[in-house]
């Protein structure tokens, strides 16, 4: 595919997307004004609120952001592991260490300093709760492993296959003529960058990069040229093809809130409550209007322009503002307005938009923090089943694809372990198991059971304690444990426990021994002092000990 192809699919894209770039724009003046969607001439630093009175929406999207990034990617947890696919080496010692030493390095090359994973991924949560679509840049960073950038929606144009997966990104990317050529090299790019890199090297030029599906793939070369998707960066204005390239697999990834029938972008909860976001923000206008009536009302006067100069200031002297009655000559217009109901009305818009951003449900648990065990799980459980559509699709979707992305480069690069033969022998396939918070709150519902049949089977065990031998307490406190997410080196193997065990047993028989030990060693003195009576005189002895006799004088 040429430059010329490339640009002509890429303005079909644009133009398919005419529609939704009219309502991110809208939403982008209510919910993110920083977000700069298509506003030509402005000049970075600039205000971008003036249109904005009510801030709940901008603070309900934050607030959903911090809890995807919570739910989903919590910075200070293991929010996945990695498992075979073939479950015959599940339990395989040397494969179950050398997945825990990959999700380690994983870990540590996604939150290193250099990778940005952090703030990124936030970005991205931002975008996909105000337009519904988030695209995060999985770069490889020669030397220092991987780097993330969020992409803005407003300069991307994505495509699904027949299976609705984006398998297509075009993005736009803007570069000095300076940038260029670090970038690209002198020898690739248009006389017109070369001529502004000299010139003036900090001119603006538009560049295409393009990935998309390798259909003249050949698998049998090691080049891009047989990687499964291809890579060019075309000059926009020249309609040259600067740049080429390929990826094993996909390097952006891309998640979407929900989409609708033949809808390729996804719809975000700002959509949703978009009238009632419009609605609060016009309330918020005539509110403050009425309050500023209220506190500082317009003045009636005379007509005949008596009191012309009148003078608001406090402490100001106004001759002739009382007649010669001593009534004033100056009366407030007071307007019968009930400010009370208007905040009353704004008040619910603001609950429907705290509920469209899932704000509602995250203060579930803070709203109540006095509750028992059995109660915060049905709480957990409630949030789980509520949230398991919208996330689920974030792990499926979004980080499915960023997890194959990192693997992809971390093994490239030789930053992983050598695989264990016995992986090797069976293809190496891995399956990405998530613990996040969001999976034990799915979960939480298993812990719910636990806890309510013990506490069904305690009365019972009160009037028969053996029907508690029914359960194992041991696998009762594991189950537990892991539903929480405790951490498993706050646990005791099961070996461990079992030497335990052993060792209390051992213990407990040394005691047994030291308790008895000295009715023992009074019975054996006892029998010694015998035995040597016993042989002095027998026939006097003898009696007295074994017959209960009197000794003869």
């Amino acid at each position: 595919m040429n430059g010329g192809e490339i640009v002509r699919r890429y303005e079909r894209m644009a133009g398919e997307r005419g529609q939704w770039e009219a309502h991110w724009r809208e939403i982008a003046q209510r919910v993110l004004p920083r977000s700069d969607f298509f506003r030509s001439g402005r000049t970075p630093g600039d205000k971008n609120t003036e249109q904005l009175f009510d801030a709940t929406a901008c603070l309900a999207l934050e607030r959903f952001s911090a809890a995807m990034e919570s739910m989903l990617v919590p910075r200070t947890q293991r929010w996945h592991s990695l498992r075979p696919r073939h479950s015959s080496i599940a339990d395989n010692k040397d494969v179950r260490e050398w997945l825990d030493e990959v999700a380690d390095r994983m870990f540590a090359s996604r939150y290193a300093p250099s990778a940005n994973f952090a703030s990124q991924a936030n970005d991205v949560f931002m975008s996909l709760g105000a337009f519904g679509t988030g695209i995060l840049f999985i770069d490889e960073h020669p030397g220092h492993g991987i780097r993330y950038r969020s992409v803005h929606l407003g300069e991307t144009c994505i495509a699904e296959n027949h299976q609705g997966v984006v398998d297509s990104v075009f993005r736009k990317v803007n570069l000095t003529a300076r940038q260029a050529v670090q970038r690209f090299g002198a020898d690739v790019l248009t006389e017109r960058v070369l001529k502004d890199a000299e010139n003036n090297p900090e001119a603006m030029h538009e560049f295409l990069h393009a990935v998309f599906p390798n259909e003249e793939r050949d698998e049998r070369k090691k080049n891009y040229k047989g990687m499964a998707y291809a890579s060019c960066y075309v000059a926009l204005q020249d309609k040259r093809v600067v740049s080429e390239g390929g990826y094993r697999c996909m390097p952006y990834a891309v998640g979407r809130y929900v989409t609708g029938p033949k809808e390729v972008y996804g719809r975000s909860p700002a959509m949703t409550v978009l009238p009632e976001i419009k609605m609060a923000n016009e309330m918020s206008k005539s509110i403050i209007r009425a309050s500023q009536k209220a506190v500082d009302p317009p003045l009636l006067l005379q007509e005949d322009g008596v009191l012309s100069a009148f003078d608001l200031r406090p402490g100001a002297l106004n001759f002739g503002g009382v007649n010669e009655q001593g009534q004033p000559m100056v009366h407030p217009l007071r307007i019968e307005g009930r400010v009370d109901i208007g905040e009353d009305q704004l008040e619910r818009r603001r609950k429907a938009i705290n509920d469209a951003f899932l704000v509602t449900l995250f203060q579930i648990l803070v709203q109540s923090p006095a509750m028992t065990a059995t109660e915060a799980m049905l709480r957990a459980q409630e949030k789980g089943a509520l949230l398991a559509p919208t996330m689920g699709r974030q792990q499926s979707e979004f980080l499915g694809p960023l997890i194959e992305r990192e693997l992809d480069i971390l093994f490239h690069a030789n930053m992983l372990p050598p695989m264990p033969d016995a992986l090797a022998a069976v293809g190496g396939s891995l399956d990405v198991e998530y613990v996040s918070p969001l999976n034990r709150a799915q979960r939480a519902e298993e812990g719910v059971v636990i806890l309510r049949t013990l506490e069904s089977v305690t009365p019972l065990a009160q009037v028969d304690p053996s029907v508690m031998q029914v359960f194992d307490a041991e696998a009762i406190v594991r189950e537990l444990c892991e539903i929480n997410g405790v951490p498993a080196k706050l646990l005791r193997s099961p070996e461990d426990i079992a030497a335990r065990k052993a060792a209390g047993e051992q213990a407990a028989q040394a005691q047994q021994l030291l308790a008895a030990a000295p009715v023992v060693s009074s019975s054996m003195r006892n029998l010694a002092q015998a035995q040597s009576l016993a042989g002095a005189s027998p026939s006097e002895v003898a009696p007295n000990i074994f017959a209960g006799g009197m000794p003869r004088r």
